[in-house]
């Protein structure tokens, strides 16, 4: 997974790799990622909580420690990647928001939909979990992509949207 993020100023830190071979590997990544996607049509498209709920559940659930993984969506809410962003400890201290929009700003996304979840199985959103999701809801707005929820994963889910929390 690492390679096909690199970018060309990495690869040219690389002895022998200079700007035209870098920027030939770029594009060699780049269309091998997208031949791998399926078709627009066949992406899984995301037009409720609990349909992002369906899609992180099984791999969120069982979790040992803490995740913060992000769905990133088209302009017609359909899946272009899921990407896990953090593992450990989640708070305003240690979330980077700019580490969240990285892969939305790759992809390029139009919206996501963030998502952690409680080893405790309790998906009972904490007063810190409101309190970054106001901080990336902000950044999403001067960054113009949507943050259409941010899921708590327990034994079930809770969409901070649906409930107000965080998403004034």
């Amino acid at each position: 997974h690492q390679l096909a993020r690199v970018s060309k100023a990495q690869l040219m830190r690389v002895h022998g790799i200079g700007e035209a071979q870098a920027g030939r590997l770029v594009a060699v990544l780049e269309l091998s990622r997208r031949l791998q996607q399926p078709p627009a049509d066949e992406r899984p498209q995301v037009a409720s909580p609990a349909d992002a709920a369906n899609l992180l559940l099984p791999r969120m659930r069982d979790l040992a420690q803490e995740e913060l993984h992000v769905i990133l969506l088209d302009t017609r809410s359909r899946v272009l990647d899921i990407r896990a962003i953090y593992k450990g400890s989640l708070n305003t201290s240690t979330v980077r928001i700019a580490e969240i929009f990285r892969p939305a700003i790759e992809a390029p996304a139009a919206a996501i939909v963030v998502a952690h979840n409680h080893p405790s199985q309790d998906p009972s959103p904490s007063p810190e979990d409101v309190a970054v999701t106001r901080q990336i809801i902000q950044a999403g707005k001067l960054l113009d992509i949507v943050v259409l929820d941010h899921l708590v994963i327990g034994h079930t889910y809770v969409s901070m949207k649906e409930r107000s929390m965080g998403f004034d």
